[in-house]
């Protein structure tokens, strides 16, 4: 098991409570300090990484996990704004989702997400990908520093 990650500010922006709570459950399993914000659909996603009202005082993520079927502006939208943005480009983009679409995983590249998941519904094997991602993106990669 993962016991020596650095804290880091993770942003999961997914609607389906059952998913935020296997995401929070995975990594409160993970024994991670990271910090895990959770915003239910698009617009409040980029209010979120915008630090627009009322997260004018959040932190800036170290990385982003991204559904991409969510309300009011979806996940590829999200995606393209960001990465379009000088100030959001570089944080790192994680699509975590329920579609195993060709179309949706190349849209997603195309659009420079970072990497492309689609989520396990077995628990003990979403457990063990949160530790993969966390390992990896915490341990391993060097990350861009916060503003």
């Amino acid at each position: 098991m993962i016991t020596s990650l650095k804290s880091c500010d993770v942003l999961l922006v997914e609607d389906n409570p059952s998913d935020v709570y296997l995401t929070q459950e995975a990594f409160r399993r993970s024994r991670s300090e990271s910090q895990i914000h959770v915003v239910e659909d698009g617009i409040q996603a980029m209010a979120f990484l915008r630090r627009e009202l009322p997260y004018d005082s959040v932190p800036r993520p170290d990385l982003v996990l991204l559904d991409l079927n969510l309300p009011r502006k979806d996940g590829h939208k999200v995606l393209e704004e960001m990465k379009s943005d000088s100030d959001l480009s570089l944080i790192p983009v994680i699509v975590l989702t329920t579609s195993t679409a060709e179309a949706d995983v190349h849209r997603c590249y195309e659009s420079h997400a970072n990497c492309y998941i689609a989520k396990p519904v077995d628990f003990d094997h979403f457990e063990r990908v949160v530790q993969q991602i966390e390992s990896f993106w915490f341990n391993v990669v060097t990350l861009p520093r916060r503003d």
